[in-house]
C-alpha cells in the first residue's frame, strides 16, 4: 500500500520530497498545501509542477473525506454527512449563530461508551478517525460557512461522534494541525474537546500541555444517577473525576466547562442542582445546561422552560455561572445527541 502522505511530519515529508529530486522548497509548498491551505487533491495545488504532483499520485496516498450530503435545517444548521476511504460515514455540523459560527466535529466512526441518551451510543465503533480525517472536516464545514455565510469558522468542538479521548493521539495532532500559524491557524482558545469522562486522560491532557479548552459531559452529579445513564462512570467515579480536573486546573490555569443534559423526572430536580453546586464549586466550573434532543427510544423527556430556569438560577445564586444552551438543528437530527447516520448518503 502506498505512503498516506499527511501521516508524515514535517520532517519526514522534506525528507521524501528530497528523495524525489526536488528542492526543499516544494516541500514547504506541498505543506502549505496539505495543511494550511487544505487541499483535498493534488489538483488543487496550482503551484507544483504538474510531474511532481503526478510523482506524488504515483507514489502516495491522498485520502480525503468526501462530503456525501449535507442537510440544512430551518434556523440555518446544516448537517454533513462525509464519506471516508474505506466507505464508511461520520457527521459533522455547522452552526450558525448571530456571533459565531461553529463546526462540531467527530473523533470516531461510532462509539463505544454507549451513553442512554445518545443516538451515537447506540452504534458500534467501528475505528478512530485519524488526523487527516478531523481536519478534513474542519476544512470542509469551514468551505461551507464561507460558501453561506461569506466568513470562516470561529469555534470548533470536538462534540460529534465518539469519545475524543479514546483517540488521543488523533485528536491532540488534529488540534495542534488545525492552531499552528503553518496549519489552518486558528487559536487554541477557539477549540474546545468534550469528554465523557476518562480520569487519567483528563491528567494526561494537562501533562501534555495541550492549549485546547475542556469540556466534561457531566450530566448527573450523584454515581448512581451516572452510573445509569453513563456506563463509563462505572469506572471512572465523580471522585476519580474531580481529582483529575483539579489536577487539570492546578497544571493548566484554565477552566473547565460541564455540559449537563436536562432529562425531565431524572437529573432536573432542585436537589440534583445542589449536588451540581458542589461539585462544580470544587474545580471551579461554569456550566452549559442542554435542552434534551430525542433519538427515538422514548426513554427521557426534555425537561420544561420553566424547570430548565429554575434549575439555572439555583446554580446562579450559588455562583455558578451557568447558561442554557438551545438546540439547533433539531428538525434534521443535527442537535446535541443525536448524530446517528439516519440519513447518510448511500454509497
Amino acid at each position: 500500500m502506498a505512503l498516506d502522505i499527511r501521516q508524515l511530519e514535517k520532517d519526514a515529508l522534506i525528507e521524501l520530497v528530497e528523495g524525489m529530486g526536488e528542492k526543499p522548497y516544494r516541500a514547504r509548498q506541498l505543506w502549505d498545501w496539505l495543511w494550511r491551505k487544505g487541499a483535498l487533491s493534488w489538483e488543487e495545488m496550482s503551484d507544483l509542477p504538474k510531474v511532481f504532483r503526478e510523482r506524488l499520485a504515483s507514489n502516495t496516498m491522498l485520502r480525503p473525506l468526501v462530503l456525501a450530503e449535507e442537510q440544512r435545517s430551518a434556523d440555518g444548521t446544516v448537517k454533513c454527512a462525509f464519506r471516508t476511504w474505506d466507505d464508511h460515514v461520520v457527521e459533522g455540523v455547522l452552526i450558525p449563530t448571530p456571533t459565531r459560527l461553529t463546526a462540531c466535529i467527530s473523533s470516531q466512526i461510532g462509539c463505544s461508551l454507549t451513553c442512554s441518551f445518545c443516538a451515537t451510543g447506540k452504534l458500534k465503533r467501528v475505528r478512530n478517525l485519524d488526523t487527516a480525517e478531523i481536519v478534513d472536516q474542519v476544512v470542509l464545514i469551514d468551505r461551507l460557512a464561507r460558501k453561506h455565510h461569506q466568513q470562516g469558522l470561529t469555534n470548533i468542538v470536538y462534540m460529534g461522534m465518539g469519545e475524543p479521548l479514546l483517540n488521543y493521539s488523533g485528536v491532540l495532532r488534529s488540534t495542534e494541525r488545525i492552531s499552528r500559524e503553518d496549519g489552518l491557524g486558528m487559536s487554541p482558545r477557539r477549540i474546545t474537546v468534550s469528554t465523557a469522562g476518562i480520569a487519567k486522560m483528563i491528567r494526561r491532557i494537562a501533562d501534555d500541555g495541550a492549549r485546547f479548552n475542556l469540556a466534561l459531559s457531566l450530566h448527573a452529579a450523584n454515581d448512581a444517577k451516572r452510573d445509569r445513564i453513563m456506563p463509563i462512570n462505572e469506572q471512572n467515579s465523580l471522585a476519580e473525576l474531580k481529582d483529575a480536573l483539579r489536577y487539570y486546573t492546578h497544571v493548566t490555569r484554565k477552566d473547565v466547562t460541564f455540559e449537563y443534559i436536562l432529562l425531565r423526572g431524572f437529573n432536573d430536580s432542585l436537589d440534583d442542582a445542589q449536588e451540581l453546586v458542589r461539585f462544580a464549586s470544587d474545580v471551579h466550573a461554569k456550566v452549559n445546561l442542554i435542552e434534551y434532543n430525542p433519538i427515538g427510544d422514548g426513554a427521557f423527556q426534555r425537561t420544561s422552560p420553566q424547570m430548565a430556569e429554575a434549575f439555572q438560577h439555583a446554580l446562579e445564586s450559588k455562583g455558578i455561572t451557568a447558561r442554557i444552551r438551545r438546540s439547533r438543528g433539531r428538525d434534521i437530527d443535527a442537535a446535541c445527541g443525536q448524530l446517528a447516520n439516519k440519513n447518510a448518503a448511500a454509497p
